[in-house]
């Protein structure tokens, strides 16, 4: 397969819009447990461990009453709870709950398995390709 080569500005702005392709076929495919916006929100709230609601409207870019009433519902459903920040009481921590860390492995298990169908169509050496490339993301990812 011959890639054209691109400029890092080309290659991000491409990197990105394949992403979201891949992001809306694997959610028009699957049938969540939870609207994808709580879907990831959830993820959020895995990834910071234990963070206040103004952290996460900061992250959602959105405003705080707006991410309250999001937090509520993950609560009500059992997939976060709340707790009392030990540095300031005022403040409550949002963590996930066990039954959140499943649910959210399901969501991300049933939205694999609906893109499983377009990697069956690789060859292996594209295969390898792209699981070399994850793996890249993945550490640039975790290195910020």
């Amino acid at each position: 397969m011959t890639v054209a080569p691109a400029t890092e500005k080309t290659l991000a702005s491409d990197l990105l819009a394949v992403v979201a392709r891949i992001n809306r076929l694997a959610n028009q495919r699957v049938r969540l447990p939870l609207p994808f916006a709580q879907a990831r929100l959830l993820s959020t709230i895995e990834a910071e461990v234990r963070a206040r609601i103004s952290d996460l409207a900061a992250l959602d870019h959105c405003s705080q009453p707006t991410m309250t009433t999001q937090v509520r519902r993950l609560e009500e459903a059992g997939l976060v709870s709340r707790t009392v920040d030990p540095d300031d009481a005022r403040a409550v921590l949002i963590s996930i709950t066990p039954q959140g860390v499943a649910t959210l492995a399901q969501v991300r298990a049933d939205r694999g398995n609906a893109i499983d169908p377009f990697l069956e169509e690789l060859d292996s050496t594209d295969r390898d390709t792209l699981a070399a490339a994850v793996e890249i993301m993945r550490g640039l990812l975790a290195a910020h």
